[in-house]
C-alpha cells in the first residue's frame, strides 16, 4: 500500500514549537520509526506551509490505486473550505490527524471543517497518532 502524509502549517517545527502541546521530537526524528514498522508499505511524507501546495498533493495522490493518505491540515483544519473539498473529491481514504486534543484547546479549534469527509480521524494521540492513522489504512481500511 502506498501512504502519503500531508502535514500542514508550522508542522515543521515540530520539536522546536510549544514543546508543552507537541511534544519535543521533530517528525523528521519520527519518521524513522513508522517507516521501519511498516516497511512493507511506501511512505511518502510531505509538509506545506502553504494551502494551494496541500490541495495540489491531494489532487495528486488521491486518486492512486490502493492509496491511503494521513492529513494534518493543521490550522487549515479550522478554516479551509478548499482542503476540506479537496479531500471531498478524492477517491483516497483520508485520515485526519491531530497532534494535539483540539477540543481541549482554544475554542475556535474545536471545529474541524474535515472530519465529516474523512474516512476516518484520530486526535490528541500525539505523533502516535499517525502511527494509529497508517495502521488504519493498512488493517482496516483496504482489508475489509
Amino acid at each position: 500500500m502506498n501512504i502519503v502524509i500531508i502535514n500542514g502549517p508550522n508542522l515543521n517545527l515540530l520539536g522546536k514549537r510549544k514543546p508543552e502541546i507537541y511534544g519535543t521530537t521533530s517528525f523528521d526524528d519520527f519518521l524513522p520509526s513508522l517507516y521501519a514498522e511498516f516497511a512493507g508499505h511506501d511512505i511518502i511524507a510531505l509538509q506545506s506551509n502553504h494551502e494551494g501546495q496541500i490541495i495540489d498533493w491531494l489532487h495528486q495522490y488521491g486518486f492512486g490505486r490502493e492509496t491511503g493518505i494521513v492529513l494534518n491540515a493543521a490550522g487549515y483544519t479550522h478554516t479551509s473550505v478548499s482542503i476540506r473539498d479537496a479531500v471531498e473529491a478524492v477517491n483516497a481514504p483520508v485520515v485526519e490527524v491531530h497532534i494535539s486534543d483540539i477540543t481541549r484547546r482554544e475554542p475556535f479549534r474545536h471545529t474541524s471543517l474535515l472530519t465529516d469527509v474523512c474516512r476516518h480521524s484520530i486526535i490528541g494521540h500525539g505523533l502516535d497518532g499517525y502511527r494509529e492513522a497508517v495502521r488504519w489504512l493498512v488493517d482496516d481500511c483496504y482489508e475489509q
